[in-house]
């Protein structure tokens, strides 16, 4: 990821070095933040995506991670180039440096009051929108789940956990990330979930035709298996091969990733008796877009299974600023459940209301609360990169042409 970054600098600063010598200070910070914009959201696209600018914010400045809601972490993003951009000109101009730091600082606290008047709005809690959620963090060690003595372990964590949380009155239970690998060949919980009459969401993996996908699984009270969400953004090289027709014989040969996991489509839905909830599995987190298009069809709270087990804290912690930013760009409550930690509930403002130590079994049961509002990015998507383009569009012809005549 580092030399992606790099890459990433390497490029940016070539276009600039081309395209800027003859621009205007003010069209220089536009068209910059612009470049920059459009090389991450370039990136998004690819399997390789984790962090961008954005992300330096979270979860340390929830006021301007709301910034969010207007068109997701780029606006994040362009707002911290915008007031670099602003001090990187003060410092090269020969006279009036003042007006860009002058200019900077108005923009550092006219962003972080927009994002504070968005961090003050009131939420709802309406009792007839209450749903209260358990978690289980199972601490099942990876080297140890695909043999008997970490089955074992597992279904004494997760049924003991389950009816522990059954027993405190809550509505429903989700678990981790491939708690249950052999979940297509047996169906656990069944006893208890019909015990209990609790619906249970289960991590685990699902046949598809001669493949399998990682899912999260809705065991019914009755038993059956309900609404499904099969990952979509599988780990490279991990979980999947990228472009596998073209590089699959040649990775094969090279590395013992198997390549029968299956991708999930983008377009799917995660029914519950309550309604629509919007679901991430790991490494979806770091795509906003999945979450945007799921509110966008109706999601009214978050739920993200991740494994985490490999990882350490400092990982751990990065994935949870994932989830924070998802919550607040979506305005949607996000409970996270994790097999190692950190499983946690978060506010549709990027609050905290539990998080789990490392590296434990943990249960825990938080009420959070349905909505349906949609912030600008729910309703419109990502519409900030292509005004964002066309400006700098019709900034830089004009500049451009008369530099080379």
């Amino acid at each position: 990821m580092a030399r992606v970054v790099a890459a990433i600098a390497t490029l940016w600063s070539g276009l600039m070095a081309w395209a800027m010598p003859k621009l205007p200070s003010a069209s220089r910070i536009l068209v910059g933040t612009t470049l920059w914009c459009l090389l991450e959201w370039l990136w998004t696209q690819s399997p390789l995506w984790w962090t961008g600018l954005s992300y330096t914010q979270s979860p340390a400045n929830p006021v301007i991670l709301h910034l969010g809601r207007l068109s997701g972490p780029l606006v994040i993003t362009a707002a911290l180039m915008a007031v670099n951009g602003c001090l990187a000109e003060s410092w090269l101009a020969t006279r009036h440096r003042w007006r860009y730091r002058n200019l900077a600082l108005l923009l550092f606290i006219g962003l972080h009051l927009y994002g504070y008047s968005l961090y003050r709005l009131p939420l709802e809690s309406l009792n007839a929108n209450a749903l209260k959620i358990g978690v289980i963090q199972g601490n099942i060690p990876t080297r140890l789940k695909f043999f008997p003595e970490g089955i074992q372990q597992a279904a004494q964590n997760y049924k003991s956990g389950y009816q522990q949380l059954a027993d405190q009155g809550v509505d429903a239970v989700l678990t981790p990330e491939g708690a249950f690998p052999f979940l297509r060949e047996q169906t656990p919980l069944v006893d208890a979930v019909q015990d209990k009459q609790v619906i249970a969401w289960l991590g685990g993996f699902m046949p598809d035709g001669q493949r399998i996908t990682q899912s999260l699984v809705t065991l019914s009270p009755d038993g059956s298996l309900g609404s499904r969400y099969n990952k979509i953004k599988l780990v490279p090289l991990g979980e999947y091969i990228p472009w596998e027709p073209l590089l699959g014989k040649l990775i094969r040969r090279l590395s013992p990733v198997s390549s029968n996991m299956t991708l999930g489509r983008p377009d799917q839905s995660f029914t519950t008796p309550w309604g629509r909830a919007i679901v991430g599995i790991c490494y979806d987190s770091a795509f906003p877009q999945l979450f945007q298009s799921q509110a966008a069809r109706g999601g009214e709270f978050i739920l993200t299974a991740s494994n985490n087990d490999p990882y350490n804290t400092r990982m751990m912690a990065q994935h949870q600023a994932h989830d924070l930013m998802r919550a607040i760009e979506t305005d949607r409550w996000l409970v996270r459940a994790t097999n190692t930690g950190y499983s946690g509930v978060l506010n549709p403002h990027g609050k905290s209301l539990w998080q789990s130590q490392p590296q434990t079994f943990a249960l825990h049961a938080e009420t959070i609360y349905r909505r349906q509002t949609q912030t600008t990015y729910v309703k419109f998507g990502n519409w900030f990169l292509p005004s964002l383009v066309v400006l700098s569009i019709l900034v830089w012809l004009p500049s451009f042409n008369r530099a080379r005549k």
